[in-house]
């Protein structure tokens, strides 16, 4: 069966179980995705969750036990990894300590079987595309694990693959080459034009680099989206809990008009917000506010696109950029405020203070069960 080569990937229907019978585990649970042609693509989620049971589809090391793996509309399922036209980076590098930086590019070159000179050609290209032209001759063992992570990158991309996958990569790097490393990958994505999946648990890594992200649960995807649709427009608690920091609030809805709820909030205000699709007109629901969408009100009323709310200030927590005001709603709930660290001034109370906090409307997120 042929599909169509728009996608880069089209992950269909796939199953994956290991075990039988009391000891079987489901890994992955009838799961649909489509990369795309040249994106940098995430599969996000906890531990666990099948995201690396389902690079390991992919790359071949594993067969799915339903479903179907499309490759620029070609099933690949009978191919061996061998034979596949893709790359894996994993997190320990996997690198040849005994052979030097240009050596270990080179392998995969010399293995397929490629003359001489596309081989010297190639390697010398990485090394450029990777910035390490004053390296080669230095043994992998010799050389920092960022330089050891770049030296694996330009070995997977030597042979040009399709698409290349990487299972967790940076995990093993200190937070500031981390940081680096990331713009770094973004930046070869770019300029090689190849496909990238990548695996990761942290977040952060993955609304910094992706194109879009596949929020991973239980052998599920939850949902598929850009960074910024699924910081703002989490599908679910989950989705909502596992991508940075939230605040839930309980809430009733009652009324709904042209898909517009009106919320009466559990801490003290109503407020409207848009109704996703699969949740009852009525009855009580859970919404979600970021921490940085609300502000402190030191004299005067909300604005009139803004809700206010009385709380009582119990933590403060610096933290450089910004500082996390921990706060206890009227309702008893918990709520985090954040505020950026600037020299703009403005009202920031003391601990122990009662406060109202402000919340624009727009940033009231309703959620699915």
């Amino acid at each position: 069966m042929k599909q169509s080569a728009e996608n880069a990937v089209e992950v269909v229907g796939v199953s994956k179980v290991f075990g039988q019978g009391a000891s079987e585990v489901r890994a992955l649970d009838d799961v649909s995705v489509s990369i795309r042609q040249n994106e940098f693509f995430t599969l996000l989620g906890p531990s666990g969750c099948g995201k690396t049971t389902l690079l390991r589809l992919l790359a071949g090391f594993e067969q799915p036990t339903a479903g179907q793996i499309f490759l620029s509309g070609i099933d690949i399922a009978g191919l061996p990894p061998n034979k596949r036209p893709i790359n894996t980076v994993f997190q320990n590098y996997a690198l040849f300590p005994h052979l030097t930086v240009g050596q270990n590019i080179a392998f995969g070159l010399e293995m397929l079987g490629r003359p001489k000179a596309e081989v010297s050609d190639t390697v010398e290209r990485m090394l450029r595309l990777v910035r390490m032209e004053a390296l080669r001759d230095r043994k992998t063992s010799q050389i920092s694990g960022g330089q050891q992570q770049r030296v694996a990158l330009a070995r997977a991309l030597a042979p040009q693959p399709k698409v290349l996958l990487l299972d967790e990569p940076l995990s093993a790097l200190d937070y500031k080459l981390r940081k680096e490393m990331q713009l770094e990958l973004k930046r070869l994505q770019h300029e090689t034009g190849i496909t990238f999946v990548f695996v990761t648990h942290d977040q952060e890594e993955a609304l910094t680099m992706s194109d879009r992200i596949a929020v991973m649960c239980d052998g599920n995807i939850l949902q598929v989206g850009g960074p910024r649709d699924i910081y703002d427009h989490p599908a679910d608690r989950f989705v909502a809990d596992f991508i940075g920091e939230s605040n839930f609030m309980n809430a009733r809805i009652e009324s709904v008009s042209d898909g517009r709820a009106t919320l009466s909030l559990t801490a003290g205000a109503t407020v409207q917000a848009i109704l996703p699709e699969g949740v009852a007109s009525s009855g009580d629901v859970t919404v979600v506010v970021r921490p940085e969408r609300a502000r402190f009100l030191k004299d005067g009323e909300a604005g009139a696109s803004e809700v206010s709310l009385p709380a009582t200030v119990e933590t403060i927590v610096y933290v450089g950029t910004d500082t996390h005001y921990h706060l206890k709603l009227s309702s008893d709930e918990a709520f985090i405020a954040r505020v950026q660290n600037d020299d703009r001034g403005g009202f920031l109370p003391a601990q122990g203070q009662a406060v109202q906090v402000a919340i624009a409307a727009s940033a009231v997120q309703v959620l699915k069960d």
